[in-house]
């Protein structure tokens, strides 16, 4: 099962590349709720480059690696990649007049509901934008 997430973002698709890729504005965005931050993150954004994030509870009480291989990358406007539990995500840039629409289509793994898992990934975007736009 795919899963669909999106948000449109009010920066051009060079910034929202950029914040999107780099491992100094990752750490700064990618959680799902303000009692969770990414402490650190490598990212080598090209095909057989590796992606890893560190999520963390701020509390200390769980925490896990989300680490993939890169297979495809075309700048400014299409990212896909393999978790390394083998499912795919592909996350595509779309210019709108200034602004970015960011989609992102993910496998559903089986531990979690659908919901769930759509809620978590669209609050993690969402706080992609929410950092995104306050730069």
């Amino acid at each position: 099962m795919k899963i669909s997430i999106q948000t449109t973002v009010d920066a051009d698709v060079q910034k929202v590349w950029n914040y999107y890729s780099l491992p100094e504005h990752i750490t700064n965005w990618n959680f799902a709720s303000d009692d969770w931050h990414c402490p650190h993150a490598e990212n080598d954004l090209q095909p057989g480059g590796r992606y890893k994030a560190r999520m963390e509870a701020k509390d200390g009480s769980f925490g896990f690696d989300f680490e993939a291989t890169y297979d495809e990358v075309i700048k400014h406007k299409k990212i896909v990649y393999t978790l390394d539990d083998g499912r795919k995500v592909v996350t595509d840039f779309e210019n709108q007049d200034g602004k970015t629409k960011v989609i992102t289509v993910f496998e559903a793994e089986s531990e979690n509901s659908i919901e769930m898992q759509k809620e978590g990934w669209q609050a993690i975007l969402n706080n992609f934008k929410k950092y995104t736009e306050a730069s």
